[in-house]
């Protein structure tokens, strides 16, 4: 069984592109870690400052071993300079997958 998070996390705007290579940094570092099946930011066309966070994990363990890297550290420490808020995440568990 894998483990998929999926959500979103707004940015202002005007500090999106000055975001971008912490996002790209933490997509980087992300990636790389066991465990990690997929890792993705996409700014949503229609709401500017809308970022969709899509993640996918081999299990939990993948996930609490990820929450105690220091690039995690580093990105959440980097959000309020950037006005980084409402942030909404769910986490799923999935049993099976069958490509459409």
């Amino acid at each position: 069984m894998s483990i998929l998070i999926a959500g979103t996390v707004r940015v202002p705007p005007e500090n999106l592109e000055r975001f971008r290579p912490h996002m790209q940094a933490m997509l980087d570092a992300s990636r790389a870690e066991d465990g990690c099946l997929t890792y993705s930011y996409a700014v949503d066309v229609a709401e500017s400052g809308l970022v969709r966070i899509f993640e996918a994990w081999r299990d939990q363990a993948a996930i609490d071993a990820h929450f105690q890297t220091p690039h995690m550290a580093a990105w959440r420490a980097a959000w309020p300079q950037f006005g980084v808020s409402d942030r909404r995440l769910s986490r799923y568990e999935v049993a099976a997958e069958t490509p459409l």
